[in-house]
């Protein structure tokens, strides 16, 4: 016989009660610290970075909450939004007749994204939160020197590409695409292990950001960078070699940018339930295009005025690098507020990795020296202005604004490697007494005339040509 008997059987259903007892004062305690508040506007879409608005508070209190509360609101992201206005006690208000309060509230747009705005009623230790909250959306101010920015990269761009289209050899394209040994490297590289590297550096160091993620994979998709050119001739790699993958490169992006947005993009894009930009893909495409035909044009129909355009090529494209550089830095000072380490080893990652890659390949394909250089800096430098121009006519505000912070980072960053290498081959040449690089390939390589794309050879009529 139990011990416990009779006594056993309220002991078992107090076991059985006492948990849904205790659940459902939990219930009770969550539903009586909710507070029933109606604010106007129920939301703020579009405010400007910097502007402040006023958020107006209405809602019934109690007579406790007269004689002992007091009223403020809280932000889930004080970086965005934060609040201007003190707290308002209730006890020193005029209240209507049905005891309803109302009150108007500051806040400041601090920095681009998204924030949620509470109302909180604070009596003692007590604290009310609001079920309904504001959403407010701060995007980017459009500023006279952000159009004037855009404007004059599109020009200059345009002009730059019709440069490009004037330098372009066709005999020497198809001599390349009879031995495509160089150009295929870089091809693999470029648009296959890039992208692919790309995403998963995004989803390692971006595990919560898709804007990230897209910023930096479209980073990854992009053509090759004219930059590429001037650090070939620096670094002395294979000038040549340089100008036909530069150029082989840009006409491979307007296959393989969209053939990779469509595929292994979809998987950012259902992330973060955005649209794939089909159309200003497209636009993006057209407008490389456009410019490039047109210096093709002009070779045919103005030869004198094609040499000018390529004499001027050099000086030009040295020029526009510093001017976008610099004129995009004064611009964007904002997005440097959004560096973190994450973004720092995103941007120095990508391009190392790629110099890295590109260069191995190229040494186990058995190329000279000069043309693994070529290959490593074509591989390595991405041409992050046509990724930004992607994303900020692709995506909506604030999305596009945060999501560039990838793409400038790799720029900023894309450097540093090559930097070190100028000043080891310095250090180098001054210790063996060297004191100059070969700006074309040496003898050794005995192919290296299928990637002349000029029929005169001297070093003083060679072009930089690419893209910014």
């Amino acid at each position: 016989m139990c011990p416990l008997w009779p006594f056993h059987t309220i002991i078992m259903y107090l076991i059985v009660l006492l948990p849904i007892w205790f659940m459902s004062c939990k219930v009770m305690q969550v539903s009586a610290t909710k507070w029933n508040v109606k604010f106007t506007p129920p939301q703020l879409t579009d405010i400007s970075m910097y502007d402040t608005a006023l958020i107006k508070l209405t809602s019934k209190v109690s007579q406790d909450d007269i004689n002992y509360g007091k009223v403020y609101l809280k932000s889930d992201n004080p970086d965005v939004v934060s609040i201007i206005s003190s707290p308002v006690v209730l006890k020193t208000v005029t209240l209507d007749d049905d005891l309803s309060f109302s009150s108007i509230f500051n806040v400041s747009a601090n920095f681009l994204g998204y924030a949620n705005i509470k109302a909180v009623l604070e009596e003692g230790s007590e604290i009310r939160e609001s079920e309904q909250s504001v959403q407010i959306t701060v995007v980017r101010k459009d500023r006279l020197i952000d159009k004037a920015f855009v404007i004059s990269v599109i020009v200059l761009v345009s002009i730059l590409y019709i440069n490009f289209g004037c330098a372009l050899d066709w005999n020497v394209m198809k001599q390349v695409l009879r031995r495509p040994v160089g150009p295929s490297i870089g091809i693999l590289c470029h648009f296959f292990v890039m992208p692919l590297l790309s995403f998963g550096l995004g989803h390692l160091l971006f595990k919560d950001s898709t804007a990230l993620q897209l910023g930096l994979f479209f980073t990854g998709i992009a053509p090759a960078g004219g930059a590429s050119n001037m650090w070939t001739v620096t670094l002395g790699g294979n000038l040549n070699l340089s100008i036909t993958m530069t150029a082989v490169s840009t006409f491979f992006a307007f296959l393989m940018m969209p053939l990779w947005v469509f595929t292994l993009g979809r998987v950012i894009f259902a992330k973060g339930n955005l649209v794939v930009p089909y159309s200003s893909i497209g636009r993006s495409a057209i407008s490389l295009v456009v410019p490039l035909a047109i210096g093709a044009a002009l070779q045919v129909y103005c030869p004198r005025f094609t040499k000018l355009m390529v004499k001027i090529l050099k000086p030009f494209s040295a020029l526009l690098l510093i001017f976008i550089i610099t004129f995009a830095s004064i611009t964007n000072l904002y997005l440097f507020k959004l560096f973190t380490w994450e973004i720092a080893v995103a941007g120095l990652g990508l391009p190392l990795c790629g110099y890295i890659i590109g260069g191995t390949i190229a040494r186990l394909c058995k190329q000279v020296p000069e043309d693994v250089l070529a290959i490593s800096i074509e591989t390595g430098i991405q041409n992050t202005g046509v990724a930004i121009f992607m994303l900020r006519y692709s995506l909506g505000q604030p999305e596009a604004d945060i999501t560039t912070v990838a793409p400038v980072a790799v720029a900023m960053m894309t450097p540093a490697p090559l930097l070190l290498l100028y000043f080891i081959q310095r250090c180098r040449n001054k210790i063996y007494g060297k004191t100059k690089n070969s700006l074309l390939p040496s003898a050794q390589s005995t192919d290296s005339n299928q990637y002349l794309p000029y029929k005169n050879t001297s070093t003083s009529d060679q072009p930089l040509t690419g893209h910014i």
